[in-house]
């Protein structure tokens, strides 16, 4: 039993946490802006990437970095939507769909022409787990859930009780009654765009120090992020956490049955079947 949790259960809810951060972007993209960003994981890499040059340039270490890191990556969302998806507006979304897939392509582009191909890592040596009763925990696993739970709070509080929060669901439930009630929905945009840019450093940021940093990790985890969403309720911020979980512990125990290497299969069986079964998701989220 120790050992079923401490290398399978675990780690799957690490790694569901991470998946937990991306998924939260594209259901907030989705629910909003109402097109699937399929550059959203190479956003991601770009915010991991960020932020092992903030612990070059700066001399801090890389949980002091994550800010930065995620302060430059919302302006990278914003500067994307600025150049891009801004102009595609009024054009059929499939369009928007198309073009994100060629902006993950160039920002994956400018993380190889920077920092390489080749892996990279925060930091060198072995983290020893802690033993907390039955379970062994590393530092940076304690981290990484307490980073997400603290962000998933907040961020659930913004929208509940902020007013720029209470425009943002709005927007999500109809974008054109908002409009006449008085929600500047381009405001909202722009702000969605900040939420989405940071939440997606912090996602690459917890996968790069969990695993190591390559420039197709985000491409690799965006599936599962986008079977996250779907599988929680697209449009739901408390069903993307609940739909990462779900996958990554569903990844972590496939491998009792499944070679490793096919273990990210998991997602796509889990996509297509809730597509299948359950297109709105566990909580009833916009269908896709």
């Amino acid at each position: 039993m120790m050992e079923f949790l401490n290398f399978y259960v675990v780690p799957g809810i690490v790694t569901g946490s991470i998946y937990a951060l991306g998924a939260i972007g594209i259901t907030l993209i989705f629910g909003i802006l109402r097109f699937g960003h399929f550059a959203h994981g190479d956003l991601a890499t770009s915010g991991a990437y960020l932020a092992l040059g903030a612990t070059a340039l700066l001399g801090l270490t890389p949980w002091a970095a994550l800010p930065v890191a995620m302060l430059l990556t919302a302006l990278l969302a914003y500067g994307i939507h600025r150049l891009f998806y801004r102009h595609l507006e009024s054009r059929p979304k499939i369009l928007t769909v198309i073009a994100s897939l060629g902006i993950g392509m160039m920002l994956r582009s400018v993380v190889q022409v920077v920092w390489g191909v080749d892996p990279l890592a925060y930091g060198s040596g072995i983290a020893r787990a802690q033993a907390f009763g039955p379970l062994m925990l590393r530092p940076r696993e304690i981290a990484t859930l307490a980073l997400t739970l603290a962000l998933v709070a907040a961020l659930l509080a913004f929208l509940r009780y902020s007013k720029w929060g209470k425009a943002m669901r709005a927007m999500s439930d109809n974008p054109d009654l908002a409009r006449l009630c008085g929600v500047d929905n381009d405001r909202v945009t722009r702000l969605t765009w900040f939420i989405v840019g940071a939440l997606a450093a912090a996602s690459g940021f917890c996968l790069g120090i969990n695993t190591e940093l390559t420039t197709m990790m985000g491409w690799s985890a965006m599936l599962s992020m986008f079977a996250a969403a779907v599988l929680g309720g697209v449009g739901r911020v408390e069903g993307a956490v609940v739909g990462g979980l779900v996958i990554g512990l569903a990844e972590e125990l496939s491998v009792l049955v499944v070679p490793s290497p096919y273990k990210s299969a998991t997602a796509f069986v889990i996509l297509l079947a809730i597509l299948l079964l359950r297109p709105q998701g566990i909580f009833k989220g916009k269908v896709l």
